[in-house]
Order: structure tokens, then C-alpha cells, then sequence
């Protein structure tokens, strides 16, 4: 009787405790949500600045039918938010879930990520409609990501799964240099470049989700989020949200978003990125447009030489020789 009485209590007890436990985890993920992940696309007409883009895949939709596709572009454009945008559109909230693979190739990037994962999704057969009573297409879509990351023999591999599997299965290719995609993908695609945002489109955003998170904030501030961002608007978000934290109570300063982004050159920052800042400054400085260039080509030769691996502390000290050298020239 006591074991009886025990277990009711603790049955009993078990809803109470779950319902208390799920009530403020809900509301902690919904506090950590990342700005980048809350402020995504939810449909294609939310997506900035590809207007390309978006009159295609709008066609697309509304015959609810899809080529593969092959985005590239420079990072933080949408690419990744315009594909995952026009599948909710396509299949739904329910049938999202079951007809979308999503693989970062950049982590599963071997052959063997193509023979299991891909090619097992891809010979699944598709059923289920939706609830909405729109049309749902045929086919699934299988996200890659970072695809350029991806192992030649996997590329390959990839070839003949996108050929086979053509009737159920469309493929989104999504990479930074098209240029490493092997020739017979490529071909097998519909090909889209996403351009840098545009500086007004970048302001406009965070403008918009400054209103939202009711923030505080100064025009020079959003002005240097712009400008370090590099028409990178998720580089922007995060760098937003980053000041936000840290300066929940004051407002929001340029001064802030300079020490967040790192735009400080003697502060052990990457030499890729005091690189770009020092272009910047020679280009806005008061000298001769012949010291300009022999600077300039300088630094075009000490990048090639970082992205090739080489030392960047001499690197670094043969720019700065050089820009002392035209310094002198000039005065």
C-alpha cells in the first residue's frame, strides 16, 4: 500500500516538475535565440538586395517546380537563408521537416558523406500533402553547404547522384568560389552570383532590428557596423547583438562596435584583416596617386603571400617598409 501510495505521489509530481522545467527553459531559448537565426528570411520576398534571385525562384514556386541550383557569392549575403526561405514556401511547415537535408560539407565533406547520407535521402520515395491545400511539388531538396570545401572524388561521386536521382530530387549547391566546383557540377546547375549587400540595404536592416529590440544607438554606430561588416550583413547582426550585450543599459556607440569588430592593428589581429584596414586609410590618405598604387601592389603581392601561408610577421614589416619608402617620396 505504501509502494502504491509512493508511486502515485511521485506520478503525480512528475507533471508539476516537467511543467515547471519546460516554462523557463522555453523562455531561455527563446532569450538566446541568435539575432542572425531570429531575423532570417522566413520567405523569399524577404530576401535583400538579389533581386535576380528572387523573380527566379518566385517563378519557380509557383509552378512548384525547381532546377538545381549552384549559389555563390561572398559570405553573408543569403544564400544559405534564400534556399532554406524557398523550401518552407514549397513544402510547408509540416512537410519541411521530412522533404529537406541539410549537410555543412565544409564538416561532411568525403566521398562517403555522398554514398550514405545523400544518396540514402535521395532514393527515399516523397509522399504527403499539405495541409494548406497548396500544391507540393514531387521532388525533395538536399542542401550543401560550403560545397567548395568538398573532397574532388565526393564532387564526382555527387555527379552521377544528381543524374540518377533527377525525378525526386532536386540538389542546392551553395559555396564562396565557384571556381572549385568541378565543371560537370556546374553544368548540371543553374548558376547564381549573390553580390555584397549594399551599404543603404545593410543600414535599413539594422535599423529595422534596432526598432524591434528596442535599442539604443547612435548614426555614427550603425555607420561603422556598415563599414566593418564589408557588405557581410550577418557579420553586421552579430557584431549588433555583440554591443547590445555589452552595453544593455547605455547607448550603443561607434566606439563599441570598433572595439567589438577588432579594428585595431596593434592589437595581435589576423594580418589578413590589418590588411584590409590599412587599405582603407592609404586610400582615404592625402598622397600621391603613385605612392597610392606602388602601396596598393604591394600589399596585392604580401596578401597573395598570407593566403599562400607565409610568415605574416615579415610580411608585415616588408609592407611597412614600402609604405615608409613612398612616405618619404612624397614629402
Amino acid at each position: 500500500m505504501q509502494a502504491f501510495l509512493k508511486g502515485a505521489t511521485i506520478q503525480s509530481a512528475k507533471p508539476q516538475k516537467d511543467k515547471a522545467a519546460a516554462g523557463p527553459s522555453g523562455e531561455k531559448k527563446q532569450k538566446a535565440l541568435p539575432w542572425v537565426e531570429k531575423y532570417r528570411p522566413k520567405c523569399v520576398d524577404e530576401v535583400a538586395f538579389q533581386e535576380e534571385v528572387v523573380a527566379v525562384l518566385k517563378k519557380s514556386l509557383e509552378g512548384a517546380d525547381l532546377p538545381n541550383l549552384l549559389f555563390y557569392g561572398p559570405p553573408g549575403t543569403g544564400k544559405t537563408s534564400t534556399i532554406l526561405a524557398a523550401a518552407r514556401e514549397l513544402f510547408g511547415p509540416v512537410l519541411y521537416r521530412q522533404r529537406v537535408l541539410e549537410l555543412n560539407a565544409s564538416d561532411e565533406r568525403g566521398i562517403q558523406v555522398v554514398r550514405d547520407k545523400v544518396k540514402r535521402f535521395a532514393q527515399l520515395t516523397v509522399a504527403g500533402t499539405r495541409s494548406d491545400g497548396k500544391p507540393c511539388p514531387h521532388f525533395k531538396i538536399i542542401i550543401l553547404d560550403e560545397a567548395d570545401s568538398m573532397t574532388a572524388p565526393a564532387q564526382a561521386a555527387l555527379r552521377r547522384t544528381m543524374e540518377k536521382e533527377s525525378r525526386t530530387t532536386r540538389f542546392c549547391l551553395i559555396c564562396n568560389y565557384i571556381s572549385r566546383i568541378i565543371e560537370p557540377l556546374t553544368s548540371r546547375c543553374s548558376k547564381f552570383r549573390f553580390k555584397p549587400l549594399a551599404n543603404q540595404i545593410q543600414r535599413q536592416r539594422l535599423l529595422d532590428i534596432c526598432a524591434k529590440e528596442d535599442l539604443k544607438y547612435t548614426s555614427e554606430s550603425i555607420d561603422a557596423l556598415v563599414r566593418v561588416s564589408e557588405g557581410d550583413l550577418r557579420k553586421a547582426i552579430t557584431y549588433l547583438q555583440s554591443a547590445a550585450r555589452l552595453n544593455t543599459e547605455k547607448e550603443i556607440t561607434e566606439k563599441a562596435i570598433t572595439e567589438i569588430a577588432g579594428n585595431i592593428v596593434d592589437e595581435g589581429y589576423a594580418a589578413t584583416q590589418v590588411l584590409g584596414q590599412l587599405h582603407e586609410a592609404i586610400i582615404e590618405r592625402d598622397i600621391g596617386d603613385k605612392q597610392k598604387s606602388a602601396i596598393t601592389e604591394k600589399m596585392a603581392v604580401v596578401d597573395k603571400c598570407l593566403t599562400d601561408g607565409a610568415d605574416e610577421y615579415l610580411q608585415m614589416l616588408s609592407l611597412c617598409s614600402v609604405m615608409m619608402q613612398q612616405a618619404a617620396e612624397n614629402n
